[in-house]
């Protein structure tokens, strides 16, 4: 039992750790950020995040492609789906700490345009699959849709915005977070404690939902056969 469940409960270690060392752990004092820093814990986490599940995604796709095995649809979609939801967390905490360093939730920022466009081309992903009756034709073209919302990323959010002038860290003449910009203390919480904690969090739940969906299509199949 415990070795099925050991990176579960890495999971909730981690988490607990995130905000109780996040929210209660010393921060570098640096101007017009203060303590809204502390949503690197969250907001960038979660786009660390996003990648992953949507790295997971296309290799599933790409796998499906190869075999023609419905499993690894299943695999692709559900990935997919976490990916949206952590990138959806992730713009809605980066609003939230838009509101406390520029102003106002929404600026019209390079960063912020490129990330809700990636966010609307995987969105359509779904509307693209459900338009389509034909299982198979479903996998088979989503899976092709698929790889290139995978693409569509890096223009969109880690290609343009670095090229303009923006008021996101990565933006021309604004760079990213340095060794400057957080300490140790920061460091570790970070690396250690949020990204493998919401990492951990959307796969325990993406596993639950691919559980699901298998047992779903094999009572499918199941049904087909007897009738």
């Amino acid at each position: 039992m415990l070795r099925s469940t050991w990176w579960k409960i890495l999971c909730v270690i981690f988490l607990l750790y995130t905000f109780i060392a996040g929210f209660l752990g010393g921060v570098p004092v640096k101007p017009i950020l203060n303590e809204t820093i502390r949503n690197l814990y969250f907001h960038v986490a979660m786009w660390f995040s996003m990648m992953i599940f949507f790295i997971i995604s296309v290799v599933y796709s790409i796998k499906y492609l190869r075999t023609n095995n419905i499993g690894f649809d299943i695999y692709a979609v559900e990935y997919a789906k976490a990916g949206i939801v952590f990138g959806a967390l992730g713009l809605t905490t980066g609003a939230i700490w838009a509101r406390y360093t520029w102003g106002a939730f929404w600026s019209n920022d390079p960063k912020q345009i490129g990330a809700a466009i990636a966010l609307l081309i995987y969105l359509a992903y779904f509307v693209l699959r459900n338009s389509i009756t034909d299982i198979d034709k479903r996998s088979r073209i989503g899976a092709v849709y698929n790889i290139f919302a995978f693409a569509m990323l890096f223009p969109t959010i880690w290609i343009i915005p670095r090229l303009v002038e923006s008021l996101h860290p990565g933006g021309m003449g604004n760079p990213a977070l340095n060794t400057g910009d957080i300490d140790s203390r920061m460091r570790v919480i970070f690396w250690f404690g949020a990204i493998p904690g919401w990492t951990l969090l959307g796969t325990w739940i993406t596993t639950l939902r691919i559980r699901l969906q298998l047992l779903s299509e094999k009572k499918l199949q199941n049904a087909e056969k007897n009738f």
